[in-house]
């Protein structure tokens, strides 16, 4: 009994030959398709038409929650909750709660990065099909890696394989889940 198939993986042996091949997938049609590679391909996520993360909106808002939050407890100790008369200062001081407020908005940022880079990235996840095809190995090495995922619109078994064969792939293996 076969297994179920999650896509077909190309091999190239050049990072150019990978951005022309996600180049030509895109242009083909596929949509859901990853690249893999032992270096930054900068070129690549251009040639993929990857959408911008959303992670700098959520840090932002993490900041600017961390910034309304800090400040706002400083204000609500210092002038409603304990209000005191230090040396004729208004309650409100607001130049020594610049610190605090610096701090709880750098501590929220950073922490809704972590979280969102969790869930954006779909953590935890041990395991991948990839790692079924024997010459992924040579991913964080030496050669580049594309793969087109099962779940596209447009995959074919026998049409996909084709085309990625007309790439000029050095291989082209399924990648079993």
């Amino acid at each position: 009994m076969r297994k179920p198939l999650y896509g077909l993986m190309a091999e190239f042996e050049t990072p150019e030959q990978l951005v022309r091949a996600a180049e030509a997938a895109h242009h083909e049609g596929y949509r859901k398709m990853d690249a893999y590679s032992p270096l930054p391909i900068e070129e690549l996520h251009h040639a993929m038409h990857i959408p911008d993360s959303p992670l700098p909106k959520f840090v932002l808002a993490g900041g600017i929650a961390g910034m309304i939050g800090g400040f706002g407890l400083l204000y609500w100790i210092a002038a409603i909750t304990y209000p005191l008369n230090v040396g004729g200062r208004p309650y409100n001081s607001w130049p020594a709660f610049i610190p605090i407020t610096f701090e709880t908005t750098v501590l929220l940022a950073g922490l809704t990065t972590l979280v969102t880079l969790v869930f954006l990235c779909g953590f935890p996840m041990p395991y991948h099909p990839v790692f079924n095809v024997p010459r992924f190995k040579h991913a964080s090495r030496d050669r580049f890696f594309l793969c087109i995922e099962a779940e596209d619109t447009k995959f074919d078994l026998q049409r996909t394989k084709e085309f990625l064969r007309t790439l000029h792939a050095h291989e082209v293996a399924e990648v079993e889940i």
